[in-house]
């Protein structure tokens, strides 16, 4: 914006001096050209009545004075030069005053009726004399275009920076909440209509924060009111038998870890999932132990391939561990029992690899798509894991065959 404002105002300006500065300049030169003339004639008026009146001796012997430089020529009546040499022919004898214009000036010839004849007077203005002074009046014009052209180069570039630098600091501030930095803002300056713009962002990003705050809390408010069946499903669990009641308590325990997970995540900073961290190769490694047990029950083989060191990638543990949980229960959600799964860790540009693989029917890529899954879920689960690698800066990658399928999660190296 800033470069294309200055463009603009030097493309005017010069539009502008041009139009005034070419007239300017061959008015001048008409000028210079009419001042010469007038001198000229006024010598050639003050010579008239001389010519006129005077002898042919008198004109003769006050020539030289009057004529220092060797401009002024007169034939007299019988046809004869004084002092010099004209360059009307001899045998035209002029009736009426005129200009003629040649190479080396412009003359001025004057016909004087004497009593025995006509004379004539004749005045050189010299090219030099008719354009003294315009060389150097054309220079100062010149200079004063370019002075007032950089003057104008100057305004409008302060001008757009005063435009520019508003509109780049609206242009950061969106680019912060479109990262999720809720808490940008920017300080209204600039012109009234790109202040105006300002407010606007600022008013939006309060109102977002607000929406999102409520929607949280929403989310938390009703994972809250799961608590109270939770407690009626873990008083009836305690009446079983005791061999069914340890494992019915445990799932208990583990919907109630999952209620709560779901309440700290509804109530969590956009920017602290953002900004977080963790060791992709613990965070796996937790996750594929968990679910290793039913994997025993259902008599499937379960192989998992760990990096043997620390992995940190740009996700948040629970976050990662939910992605691992989505795609791991699909396996199991979606697979027949004993069918063999494969989960592995390798690092990747800096951050890490999160690969999770069965050896099933394959899946349809229109899994993908948030709400769909065309297997009869909820059509969430690659959809969270999606969103986890993306927000760490990777991407999901998904290949499934009638041979199975194989999820490979890309996850970004964490931020200073």
């Amino acid at each position: 914006m800033r470069r294309r404002i200055t463009l603009l105002v030097a493309a005017t300006t010069s539009v502008v001096l041009l139009a005034f500065l070419l007239p300017a300049a061959f008015l001048v030169a008409r000028v210079a050209e009419a001042r010469a003339l007038d001198v000229a004639q006024s010598q050639l008026e003050f010579l008239i009545p001389a010519v006129g009146l005077t002898s042919r001796t008198d004109v003769a012997a006050a020539l030289p004075g009057l004529d220092p430089d060797g401009r002024v020529a007169v034939r007299w009546s019988d046809g004869q030069w004084l002092a010099r040499r004209g360059q009307t022919a001899d045998d035209v004898a002029p009736m009426t005053p005129s200009t003629v214009g040649t190479s080396a000036g412009t003359r001025l010839i004057q016909p004087v009726r004497r009593a025995d004849g006509t004379a004539v007077i004749e005045i050189l203005v010299p090219a030099a004399a008719l354009h003294a002074g315009v060389t150097a009046t054309w220079l100062v014009l010149g200079g004063l275009g370019l002075l007032l052209f950089l003057v104008a180069l100057v305004v409008a570039d302060r001008l757009a920076r005063s435009i520019a630098r508003p509109v780049g600091e609206l242009a950061t501030a969106a680019h912060r909440l479109g990262g999720g930095d809720l808490a940008a803002r920017v300080v209204p300056a600039g012109p009234p209509e790109v202040q105006e713009v300002g407010r606007a962002v600022n008013l939006l990003a309060g109102r977002i924060g607000e929406l999102l705050d409520a929607e949280r809390e929403a989310a938390a408010d009703l994972a809250h009111r799961l608590r109270t069946p939770l407690t009626a499903l873990r008083l009836d669990a305690e009446a079983l038998p005791e061999a069914d009641r340890d494992r019915v308590l445990q799932d208990v325990d583990a919907l109630s870890r999952g209620v709560d997970g779901v309440i700290a995540e509804a109530r969590r900073p956009v920017r602290e999932g953002l900004a977080a961290g963790c060791d992709a190769t613990a965070v796996v490694g937790d996750r594929a132990r968990f679910w290793s047990v039913l994997a025993d029950e259902e008599g499937r083989r379960f192989t998992v391939d760990l990096d043997s060191g620390p992995l940190p990638v740009r996700a948040a543990a629970a976050d990662l561990g939910a992605a691992v949980d989505a795609l791991l229960g699909n396996i199991f959600t979606h697979t027949p029992e004993g069918t063999a799964l494969h989960v592995s860790v390798r690092p990747r540009d800096g951050g890490a690899e999160v690969v999770v693989a069965d050896d099933g029917p394959g899946l349809s890529v229109a899994a993908l798509e948030r709400g769909r899954s065309g297997v009869g879920s909820s059509g969430l689960g690659l959809d969270i894991a999606r969103r986890t690698a993306a927000s760490s800066g990777g991407r999901l990658r998904l290949e499934s065959s009638p041979r199975g399928t194989t999820v490979a999660l890309e996850l970004g190296a964490p931020t200073d």
